[in-house]
């Protein structure tokens, strides 16, 4: 399975981006898909994640109200959709999959190349 993340960028403090990701193909081992971000100099953080089945989500406590996780069972693609970005969100997104929920990166089985978004003040 592939991941195709798309939707990066660069921004100005304030402004919104939504992210997408879309797997060449869904199975049971990707019922649930997630984001991950790692900005330089830090260590990989967990972002949000969501079930293809029922859309329950979850979210970093820090980022809660600003993004938003969604997904299209139709166009098979999830969404993240970030408001209010700041300069502190500046990273490279990646796009996982995997069998279960979970802010484990290790946990995943699929990983996307990252995309890239910058956040100027």
């Amino acid at each position: 399975v592939q991941l195709q993340a798309s939707g990066g960028g660069l921004v100005q403090a304030g402004e919104s981006l939504r992210l997408a990701c879309t797997p060449s193909r869904r199975t049971v081992d990707n019922h649930f898909m997630g984001w991950f971000r790692q900005a330089p100099g830090k260590e990989r953080e967990f972002v949000a994640a969501i079930s293809w089945g029922d859309g329950s989500t979850d979210y970093a406590d820090s980022l809660k109200g600003r993004f938003t996780f969604s997904r299209d069972n139709a166009k098979n693609t999830v969404y993240l959709q970030m408001n209010s970005l700041k300069p502190e969100d500046t990273a490279v997104y990646y796009c996982v999959a995997g069998v279960l929920s979970t802010r484990s990166w290790s946990r995943y089985r699929y990983w996307g190349q990252g995309t890239q978004v910058t956040v100027s003040s």
